[in-house]
Order: C-alpha cells, then sequence, then structure tokens
C-alpha cells in the first residue's frame, strides 16, 4: 500500500522545477546514444540495434519535454511526449510525393521519420515510461523541489 500511495503522489500534477542544465546536457546525452545505436550495428546485438534508437529517441522527447516546460508535472510532461511521438509516426503514413522528397534529407527524416512501424510505438512508450521512473527516482531523492507561489 506504501507504494501505491508514494506512486500517486509522485504522479499528481504537482509543479516541479527541473534543472535546464541537466536536461540539455541529458537531452545530448541521449541524442548521442540513439545515433551511435544505430551508427555501430556491427558491436551490439540485433535486437538493440532494431530498437535501441526509438526507444532512446523516446526518453530523449520525454528529457526535451521536460526541459521546455520545467514546471509541469511528470504525467503532464509524459502526455505531451507520447502525444507528439505517436502524432510523428502516425504521419508517417501519410506518403505524399512532397513529404517523400523532404524525408529524403537525413535531418528531416531523423526528425519525422520515413515509414510506419507499429514497434516505433511501443519503442516510443519504453523510453517515456523510462524517463517517467527516472523523474520519479530523482524526485524522491530530492533532486526536484516544488515551485514556490
Amino acid at each position: 500500500m506504501h507504494t501505491g500511495k508514494y506512486l500517486k503522489t509522485i504522479m499528481q500534477s504537482t509543479p516541479l522545477t527541473r534543472n535546464r542544465l541537466i536536461y540539455a546536457l541529458m537531452v545530448v546525452i541521449t541524442l548521442g546514444l540513439a545515433l551511435g545505436s544505430r551508427e555501430i550495428p556491427d558491436l551490439l546485438p540485433e535486437f538493440v540495434v532494431k530498437y535501441a534508437g526509438d526507444t532512446i529517441g523516446g526518453l530523449m522527447a520525454f528529457l526535451f519535454i521536460g526541459f521546455l516546460f520545467p514546471s509541469l508535472s511528470i504525467l503532464k510532461i509524459a502526455a505531451i511526449t507520447l502525444l507528439l511521438t505517436f502524432s510523428v509516426e502516425f504521419s508517417q503514413l501519410y506518403q505524399a510525393p512532397w513529404i517523400n522528397e523532404l524525408r529524403r534529407n537525413p535531418l528531416v527524416a531523423l526528425l519525422i521519420g520515413r515509414v510506419f512501424v507499429w514497434s516505433d510505438l511501443v519503442c516510443y512508450f519504453v523510453g517515456i515510461a523510462t524517463g517517467v521512473l527516472g523523474e520519479m527516482v530523482w524526485k524522491k531523492m530530492g533532486h526536484q523541489q516544488p515551485v514556490e507561489s
């Protein structure tokens, strides 16, 4: 029962203050990990190569939204990130010539993807859940303080 009460307290919409410098650093680190997971496929297990990039991408998106909106609750950050990542993935079902031409640019493809894949939705969810759990641990350790009015 204690754990359930604690989870409810952590997930409630109490505004927090996130350290933007720490979040910026974590975004850069996760970006490096996501890109790296695809650049060294011979050194990693096939499962990691196939799913790590999108999973870490979901975590990176969670951290980036936390960076942009440092006082939002964990639940709101997770909801925004889930909506954003799922929207981007579902947008890949649209395959008009003009957007496919944009997707040929590697930077654009990195941001909006090329082809819809159901497993990417699972990867994003796992990455976001990792961010939520990480923030819960971080908050429990006392690294985030309530916003003062």
